[in-house]
């Protein structure tokens, strides 16, 4: 390709050069030359997203370097053929590597060594799972996958938002996106999310009580968000029997949550 065709190209309308690439004979001197060429043509998408994760507490060029690296991963790994724009591939592909590299290199709140090694654990086995099951796994497919509690699958996956805080000094952002009060002047309202959290300490010890399959079933509706029906078929049962069994288990959820609380005010 003439330095001209490669400076009217850009990376939003890539696919073209793809399809030159897959005419050449992958051991060739001239893929060789085309396949870098896209690459330098793509680099520009590689500082547009390294820019957006700047200031979250790691160097800029670190950033830059992975976000480069992502973008040859999505050049050797796009097929064409499938019709899909290289943009739509490219993106998450590099904004994949950045956000594993924050994962794997900024840890400022402590998270215990299990949590850490199991993170990389999940994520390599997400990438497997989503590969064979042509969609992203659920929580227990990971935990059986791994061989370990689904809880752990749960913790291992809060903790890998740790990886990133902000000082209580740092400006908030109005809604247009312009610096206003610092972050400890935001707080002293009530969180919305305390309620659910004070829910969540009650209910916590009653679903402990609960029997195994009262438990998976819980876990299979709320937590890996499967259909009635789609439980149904993995038990062997009807729809309207899992829909009867969910209801008598919220139902009694409810009513011993609001014997405690009564118990508690009183």
């Amino acid at each position: 390709m003439s330095t001209t065709t490669a400076a009217r190209t850009t990376y939003e309308h890539a696919e073209p050069l793809f399809e030159q690439l897959g005419l050449t004979d992958p051991g060739s001197p001239e893929h060789e030359a085309l396949r870098e060429e896209i690459i330098e043509i793509c680099l520009p998408l590689a500082e547009h997203i390294a820019r957006k994760y700047a200031g979250r507490g790691e160097v800029f060029e670190d950033l830059l370097q992975t976000a480069r690296l992502g973008v040859v991963m999505a050049v050797d790994r796009y097929d064409v053929t499938t019709g899909s724009p290289f943009l739509g591939f490219a993106v998450p592909t590099i904004m994949g590597e950045v956000r594993r590299h924050f994962r794997d290199h900024i840890w400022p709140v402590h998270v215990p060594r299990r949590e850490k090694e199991l993170q990389g654990k999940v994520r390599a086995a997400t990438e497997e799972l989503s590969r064979r099951l042509q969609r992203a796994p659920t929580a227990q497919e990971l935990a059986t996958e791994l061989d370990v509690p689904v809880t752990d699958i749960a913790r291992t996956l809060v903790a890998a938002n740790a990886f990133q805080t902000r000082s209580l000094d740092t400006p908030a952002r109005d809604n247009d996106g312009d610096p206003g009060m610092t972050v400890a002047e935001t707080f002293g309202a009530e969180d919305p999310h305390y309620r659910l959290t004070e829910d969540t300490i009650t209910v916590a010890p009653l679903l402990a009580q609960l029997s195994s399959e009262d438990q998976q079933l819980l876990i299979w509706r709320f937590y890996d968000t499967l259909s009635q029906g789609e439980i149904a078929e993995r038990l062997g049962v009807s729809q309207m029997s899992v829909s009867r069994k969910l209801t008598r288990l919220l139902n009694n959820l409810r009513a011993q949550t609001a014997d405690d609380k009564r118990a508690v005010a009183a």
